[in-house]
């Protein structure tokens, strides 16, 4: 195996889930060298590639698919905040996750969608049809958050998108 091949494979199983470009502005090869090397990796059985939320994401071959599907989510900053504040305070309401992490309902549930259909967070409709929020497979889910931080590009994303939707709700709030 090639140096370029064994360092761009140490770098993804280093950073589980990281998306090509995140692995591109992290290494210090081209897009095209990367994109040979890690097809030989995949063909070799040295590398899992999902397609999973509108990027491509790379994993080691150890990790199942909840938990491939998991770390890619783990990589946005919001999802992580959200999941974390779970593990701490455990089951609650919606809206006591969106004023203690101050983001806009509808943040919370494009974030909670996505956490829903991974297994990782359960949605509870008690009297009245009131939710309560709570996590799948806490188990699993503390150790595996652990593993991702999310990079500055992502954060920044995470961000903005935070933003515009705190600015609609405040629009939409004032009418």
């Amino acid at each position: 195996m090639s140096e370029t091949r064994r360092q761009i494979r140490a770098h993804v199983r280093a950073n589980a889930g990281i998306h090509f470009n995140e692995l591109v502005r992290e290494s210090a090869y081209a897009p095209g060298q990367i994109q040979y090397h890690v097809r030989r990796l995949i063909d070799a059985d040295e590398l899992v590639r999902e397609e999973l939320y509108g990027q491509t994401h790379y994993y080691p071959p150890q990790y199942d698919e909840w938990e491939r599907a998991a770390l890619a989510l783990f990589r946005r900053e919001t999802t992580r905040e959200i999941v974390l504040f779970l593990i701490e305070r455990g089951s609650c309401r919606p809206a006591a996750v969106a004023d203690a992490l101050d983001i806009a309902r509808s943040t919370l549930e494009y974030h909670l969608d996505n956490l829903v259909e991974c297994d990782i967070v359960e949605k509870e409709y008690g009297d009245r049809n009131r939710v309560t929020l709570s996590l799948a497979r806490p188990d699993r889910t503390a150790p595996l958050l652990s593993e991702i931080s999310p990079t500055v590009p992502d954060r920044l994303v995470d961000r903005f998108t935070r933003l515009v939707d705190g600015l609609l709700e405040d629009a939409s709030g004032s009418r």
